[in-house]
């Protein structure tokens, strides 16, 4: 194109002429390259996010003003995994006047400080710069096996934009800081891309592991006996022979065990019973007694009535995403992993800030939007809204601002 046609062109035209060049450069590159791209470039975003919000940081209970980046993505409960890298977990759970537990170690998993702690072995790095690489790399290798499930269901384009939709997530920023939100993602993807492709007994390891990284392992056995149940109902359509029967359970059963583990080996640790479930509920203050955390958060937003209503409106909202006609072709066993999750959060969790950052297991979900809409327009801006929100998520629970009672919002 000469520079004559080329001037007589308005930019809107120029900006779209380059976005299709490089659009179709990119199509042509291989899947994994084109998946790596794009997650580092969400990386790199987030990167920025973090730099920027640094700067206007002041003192914090984990350091001075104005931290830097690897300092900065150190707090939270990445101060957490540090002490249990460096000293382990306590010997006995501490306790109150009162006799409740107190926050400590124990509710955190053991296989993503135990990782950074065989790899400081080995190579002589230091946790600031070691935990934070491991927790990228291993968000990488999630993105790949997001990609190979969703692109199961789904044509290469739908797949990647899929993809984008998790790496720009608005809480997408804590898979390159030290927590174990990374690892956990890339554990269960393996796990459910194995039970997809009906390789149970080659998905045994990895669901172990993920049972140790994160307490993702009661959803996931929950989703196994739904898919046994689903495949005995099929049989007729969907043959189900004895061997395969046996595999699946066998699956489920380990899935059992491992989701039992780390509160075992917590209570074989301390000679306390109850050792991880005080601890857990160490941050909320109060028992665990399951559902009533909701209607308490309800109550507190809009009164008595929206107590009941609220986790209503969402267990509705959530069947009707889940059994509409687009979730419906991502396959039952995504399907039936985020109704397990759902449940698992609905049953045990106390609703917070915190809540956000739970929500990475969904990520199929994200298959559900991208299939939502083939239009160009609608995906790319609903990766900007993301990523918009993404700079709030860390301006607003990731930075530290006390509040007028002490503590802040966690993240």
């Amino acid at each position: 194109m000469t520079g004559v046609e080329d001037g007589r062109r308005g930019p809107r035209a120029l900006v779209r002429g380059q976005l299709q060049h490089w659009s179709k450069r990119l199509a042509g590159w291989p899947w994994w390259i084109q998946v790596v791209l794009v997650y580092a470039l969400a990386r790199l975003f987030s990167f920025c996010v973090f730099l920027a919000v640094a700067r206007q940081q002041g003192p914090s209970p984990w350091g001075g003003a104005h931290p830097d980046y690897l300092s900065f993505i150190g707090i939270w409960d990445s101060a957490w995994y540090e002490q249990i890298y460096r000293r382990g977990y306590p010997e006995e759970i501490p306790r109150g006047l009162d006799g409740r537990a107190l926050e400590n170690q124990w509710a955190f998993y053991a296989l993503f400080p135990a990782l950074i702690r065989g790899l400081n072995a080995l190579t002589g790095m230091p946790w600031q710069g070691l935990a934070p690489a491991v927790a990228t790399v291993a968000g990488f290798v999630a993105a790949l096996l997001i990609y190979r499930i969703f692109r199961l269901f789904a044509v290469h384009a739908t797949a990647l934009w899929g993809t984008v939709f998790v790496a720009v997530f608005p809480v997408a920023a804590i898979l390159q800081v030290p927590y174990a939100e990374s690892l956990n993602l890339a554990l269960l993807a393996g796990s459910l891309y194995l039970v997809i492709r009906r390789r149970f007994l080659l998905a045994i390891p990895v669901v172990l592991m993920m049972c140790l990284s994160r307490p993702t392992g009661v959803p996931f056995a929950a989703m196994l006996g739904l898919y046994l149940l689903w495949r005995l109902r099929l049989r007729a359509e969907d043959p189900l022979d004895p061997g395969e029967f046996v595999r699946i359970a066998t699956l489920g059963l380990v899935s059992c065990a491992g989701a039992v583990t780390w509160p075992v080996v917590a209570w074989m640790a301390t000679g306390e019973l109850r050792a991880y479930t005080d601890t857990e509920t160490a941050w909320r203050g109060t028992d665990l007694i399951p559902f009533k955390p909701w209607y308490d958060m309800g109550t507190d937003l809009f009164g008595p009535i929206g107590g009941v209503l609220a986790p209503l409106v969402l267990l509705i909202a959530a069947v009707l995403v889940l059994t509409s006609a687009t979730a419906r072709r991502m396959g039952v066993e995504l399907r039936l992993w985020c109704a397990a999750y759902l449940g698992y959060l609905f049953v045990f969790l106390h609703p917070q800030t915190s809540t956000f950052r739970l929500l990475l297991p969904l990520f199929p979900l994200a298959l559900v939007a991208s299939m939502a809409s083939r239009s160009r327009a609608y995906r790319i801006c609903l990766a900007a809204a993301f990523l918009a929100l993404q700079i709030v998520w860390v301006t607003w629970l990731w930075s530290w601002a006390e509040l007028p009672g002490g503590g802040d919002y966690p993240p």
